[in-house]
């Protein structure tokens, strides 16, 4: 007599529970910490070069300007994917309490 055995249903969050997913997303919002002031950086090199080339001294100005610009941008954007990914992560926690149900 055959007798049917269904894969059991996992209960585990997807993405992961444990030590190494809380690193990984400790690590996204490290970035933060360092993508505002390299990206000022970079800004302030570029126009420091531009301005040895074309020696107009507001290019540096410039420079820092839209690097403040790009680096708040891209804090802006890490923010909002980790935002995002905590209440994915919270639906699917939700999501998983709510059909635990058995019929009979």
């Amino acid at each position: 007599m055959a007798v049917n055995r269904p894969i059991p249903e996992s209960n585990k969050p997807p993405g992961g529970s444990g030590g190494m997913h809380s690193l990984v997303e400790a690590e996204k919002l490290m970035q933060i910490a360092f993508l505002l002031p390299s990206a000022v950086l970079v800004g302030w090199g570029i126009g420091a070069l531009a301005n040895s080339h074309w020696h107009q001294k507001w290019m540096v100005a410039v420079g820092l300007i839209l690097g403040c610009v790009a680096g708040l941008m891209s804090v802006i954007r890490v923010a909002f994917a980790a935002e995002r990914a905590t209440s994915k992560s919270d639906n699917a926690d939700a999501g998983n309490d709510a059909g635990s149900g058995t019929k009979q």
